[in-house]
């Protein structure tokens, strides 16, 4: 996992590199990637304004750690509701997996389409609501500030039935309201459920969910 930085402070380029220890190149690429944000968002609303003089804290470090909770055999990613990236288009600089980013806004998915040429990055766009993309195998899905738990494992059921022994891995990044999310899936889904506490501070949790299956029928 990257090392927690101290609250309150901004983080800098220099500072996300010694959390996470990402090669000079992959800092560059991420470079790349933030000042392509920084310049979109003048014009279309990427990520929330006030995060922006803390972009590598809130976004990128938010996103990079959940690189190291990504079995080291997993060779597919999806990403729901990927928005500007976050945090898939992280995940693909910093690794050799494939990642899909499903994103319904054109706008989203054009910023997506330039962040990904310009930095090289190993990515698919999906254009789409979740739910109308034909699903595919993967061994991990991620998810950032989407919707509740009960509808990301409904969006994740078809990509489930097709994975193999049912055996993917979701990463899911969460907020204050995490464990009464966790409650009110459990009414309808059996899981395994590990709680990891953010490296970027502030109440964020990473809810790593395996076991998935409806509590109306048991796991293959």
């Amino acid at each position: 996992m990257p090392r927690s930085t101290a609250p309150g402070a901004r983080l800098t380029p220099a500072g996300f590199q010694e959390a996470t220890n990402v090669s000079r190149e992959t800092l560059a690429r991420l470079q790349i990637y933030a000042d392509l944000l920084v310049k979109w968002q003048k014009a279309i609303n990427l990520v929330g304004p006030d995060t922006i003089p803390d972009l590598w804290r809130r976004h990128f470090l938010d996103s990079a750690q959940l690189h190291p909770l990504i079995p080291p055999e997993a060779r597919r990613v999806v990403d729901f509701g990927s928005g500007a990236g976050f945090p898939g288009l992280v995940l693909a600089l910093m690794g050799d997996r494939e990642i899909h980013l499903i994103e319904s806004d054109a706008r989203k998915i054009a910023f997506l389409r330039e962040a990904a040429r310009l930095t090289s990055a190993p990515v698919v766009l999906h254009h789409g609501r979740i739910e109308q993309i034909q699903p595919f195998p993967v061994d991990v899905v991620t998810a950032r500030a989407l919707a509740p738990i009960t509808a990301l494992l409904g969006y994740t059921e078809p990509y489930l039935a097709l994975s193999e022994d049912r055996s993917c891995r979701c990463l899911f990044l969460k907020g204050r309201t995490a464990e009464q999310e966790l409650t009110d899936a459990e009414k309808l889904w059996n899981m395994k459920a590990i709680r990891v506490p953010s490296s970027a501070g502030g109440e964020g949790v990473i809810l790593i969910l395996e076991g998935i299956h409806s509590a109306d029928r048991q796991p293959c």
